[in-house]
């Protein structure tokens, strides 16, 4: 029998729905995983609650760890230069890529 627990948010995870997730990010069980792929708008009250759910779990000496990183939670993480933070990987490489417009070839000495 696993222990994985997976826990989505959908919507915001704004200001506006603190207290609302708040209780649902702490509930007994603990999530292993909190899928973010349903983010549409976070700002920094959404972070919050990641960095003390993150902190609670290392206290207790637990796994938690972010799954599906939507772009929503890609812009706060990069602003705010917090994903080591959360030690979880994220796929940014494809996002870097478009933004350069693949200009990173050129190592070819031409």
């Amino acid at each position: 029998m696993s222990n994985a627990h997976t826990l989505r948010i959908e919507g915001e995870l704004t200001i506006f729905r603190a207290t609302e997730l708040k209780p649902v990010l702490f509930a007994d069980p603990p999530a292993t995983e909190i899928d973010l792929s349903g983010v549409t708008e976070m700002d920094s009250a959404g972070l919050q609650l990641l960095m003390l759910a993150k902190k609670t779990a290392v206290a207790q000496g637990r796994e938690l760890h972010l799954t599906g990183h939507s772009e929503a939670v890609v812009d706060v993480f990069e602003l705010l230069n917090v994903a080591a933070y959360f030690g979880d990987p994220m796929v940014m490489e494809s996002r870097s890529r478009s933004a350069s417009g693949g200009a990173a070839r050129s190592s070819d000495g031409s």
